[in-house]
């Protein structure tokens, strides 16, 4: 299973974090398929940065998000527009002929 989740970087006690999207089987640390953006709270505010593309593209893939990334792509808005049908899939051409009916007579 391919999850979204949080790499830790930084130093001692001054944590920062990759969003990365890596197999389950794989160590916190370990071996990643992607990075995706990432994470800084000790800032304040805190610093979030998410390629909202290849993070939707990942959802769509089947990808699962941990909690803490879950949280913080509803921060940015990236869970809301993969929750919502039809706000990102496909180009507009697709989403124009979906809804408009065919048959006339």
């Amino acid at each position: 299973m391919v999850k979204i989740r949080l790499r830790r970087t930084g130093k001692k006690k001054q944590p920062s974090y990759r969003v990365v999207v890596a197999d389950s089987r794989m160590p916190r640390d370990g071996r990643y398929i992607e990075a995706l953006g990432f994470y800084n709270p000790m800032t304040e505010p805190s610093t979030i940065s998410i390629d909202p593309e290849r993070a939707l593209y990942w959802l769509q893939q089947g990808a699962q998000p941990t909690r803490q990334v879950q949280n913080l792509m509803k921060i940015e808005g990236i869970w809301d527009r993969f929750k919502t049908p039809g706000s990102s899939g496909g180009t507009n051409d697709e989403r124009i002929t979906g809804v408009s009916g065919e048959g006339t007579g």
